[in-house]
């Protein structure tokens, strides 16, 4: 489903939506959290099924779509310019306490892709900034202040590039020169810090991206706060549903659901483990993750890497959750 789009702007395309409404089952007059509003294909599906919604977005230039929302469906939809690591807080500042479904769709959206002024691709020239709101350092920041070592950490925990030393080694080498102000800059020197593409059909400069813009938005964090704090807004039946897109976020959530599900605690060195629930605080409605459909990837490739997993709350207590001691470092 295409959310409606303000004139001039590019339509943003709500990956797996029919599975993600197929897992929440029965919404009319139910209170669904759109965690991640975007251009609000989600929240326009949720309202035309029937259901109440609150959404969230830190990213205040989703406002037209915020507002097209609210005209068409007033007394039905609203909205909170925040984090959705902080749902408590905003659903408090609503007068809810609780709710019956949340939907997490994580990771940058078309549009911030599509909008060469955000500084998120490699493909578009603009400003090295990656930033979702408004607030906190840039990866222009990044790149120009931090040392070698700290580069070189991002790369390879946020962006999996095993070549991340080489990579910034060359950033350092560069910045001394002048310092990166440009997308296409950074893609140019890390493209030649690999050898160039030589024919490779990713773009050499992908990594980097990926695990700049992460460090940026802090978005593995605001994922593991954010799974901590649904279940407890959760009533019993409610569900949690989570879009990832790539192995980073889905492990986290993979892990998580599974520990918090009863199952054997696990964890890695992008998500920590915790604590295996001693009743179950939530039952798999997915066992394994969904996959976009053949006729999806058709119509939508940048849904390739995206996977739904989504657990149901059951009426046992929130048991304590083991503090994390993630090896994620603070960026801002």
């Amino acid at each position: 489903m295409t959310a409606e789009t303000p004139a001039g702007q590019t339509p943003h395309i709500s990956v797996l939506l029919p599975e993600v409404l197929a897992s929440l089952g029965d919404i009319r007059d139910r209170l669904v959290v759109d965690g991640t509003f975007g251009a609000g294909g989600y929240s326009r599906a949720f309202l035309e099924s029937g259901a109440r919604v609150v959404a969230f977005d830190r990213d205040i230039r989703v406002k037209p779509y915020v507002e097209a929302l609210k005209s068409e469906f007033p007394d039905r939809f609203q909205w909170v310019n925040r984090c959705f690591s902080e749902m408590r807080e905003g659903l408090e500042e609503l007068g809810h306490e609780t709710c019956d479904a949340i939907v997490l769709d994580i990771g940058v959206s078309s549009m911030q892709l599509d909008e060469a002024e955000r500084g998120f691709s490699f493909m578009r020239d603009g400003p090295l900034d990656m930033r979702m709101s408004a607030d906190g350092r840039s990866a222009a920041d990044i790149v120009n202040e931090d040392d070698k070592d700290d580069i070189a950490h991002v790369l390879w925990l946020y962006g999996e590039e095993h070549k991340s030393r080489a990579i910034a080694s060359a950033i350092v080498r560069r910045r001394e020169e002048r310092p990166f102000e440009r997308t296409l800059d950074l893609a140019e020197v890390v493209e030649r810090a690999l050898g160039g593409r030589r024919g490779a059909p990713v773009h050499p400069a992908t990594r980097t991206f990926q695990g700049l813009r992460i460090a940026v938005n802090d978005e593995l964090g605001e994922l593991e706060r954010a799974l901590d704090v649904a279940e407890s807004l959760l009533k019993p039946g409610g569900v949690l549903a989570v879009v990832t897109f790539h192995s980073l976020e889905d492990r986290i959530v993979k892990t998580f659901f599974n520990e918090r599900a009863g199952k054997v605690p696990g964890g890695s060195r992008h998500a920590p483990q915790t604590a295996k629930a001693a009743t179950p605080v939530y039952a798999l409605v997915t066992p394994k993750a969904v996959a976009p459909s053949q006729a999806e990837l058709t119509a939508n490739p940048r849904a390739r890497s995206a996977k739904l997993r989504a657990v149901r709350r059951t009426d046992a207590a929130s048991s304590p959750l083991v503090k994390r001691t993630s090896r994620s470092r603070s960026f801002s």
